[in-house]
């Protein structure tokens, strides 16, 4: 697997990517538990990382609503389907986790929807953050809440401002 260091308005990103797309936006302190990943080689070239980071700055300056990456997160059926549902949710709105959980037909199954959010490989492109506490709070984000305010409010979702 390849990997690119890319600068952001929420700190410097590990991009790592396969010959099948990308597989992980990791955070500068994210904990290498969260999304395990086999030794990765220094690739800054790489075409689809230099895209993904072009995406990302174009997102980060306000002129990218939808990322077109292929994507080739890594986890169970179950996290899977949370990770679809998640990519979903459309730029400027938010979701609770009992709405993540209904929309996969797991209704009761809200505790582990948030535990599957928390180890999505691909946060932004996959936009865990904009799903919040069924109160509207802002709950656990493997960048840190301040990242994750940072995100909401550059989308703007009219709930939180």
């Amino acid at each position: 697997m390849r990997r690119r260091l890319h600068d952001t308005p929420v700190g410097r990103l590990t991009l790592v990517a396969d010959d099948t797309g990308l597989v992980a936006i990791l955070w500068p302190d994210d904990d290498p538990r969260r999304v395990p990943l086999p030794s990765l080689v220094d690739a800054p070239d790489a075409p689809l990382l230099s895209d993904t980071a072009r995406q990302l700055d174009a997102y980060f300056g306000g002129t990218l609503r939808r990322f077109t990456l292929p994507l080739a997160p890594r986890g169970t059926p179950f996290q899977q389907a949370v990770w679809r549902a998640l990519a979903t949710i459309p730029y400027g709105e938010t979701r609770s986790y009992g709405d993540i959980a209904r929309q996969i037909g797991r209704p009761a199954a809200v505790r582990a929807v948030g535990a599957a959010n928390g180890r999505n490989p691909i946060s932004v492109v996959i936009p865990c953050h904009r799903v919040i506490g069924a109160g509207g709070a802002l709950t656990g984000f493997a960048g840190g809440l301040a990242a994750k305010r940072h995100l909401l409010a550059l989308e703007g979702p009219a709930r939180l401002l």
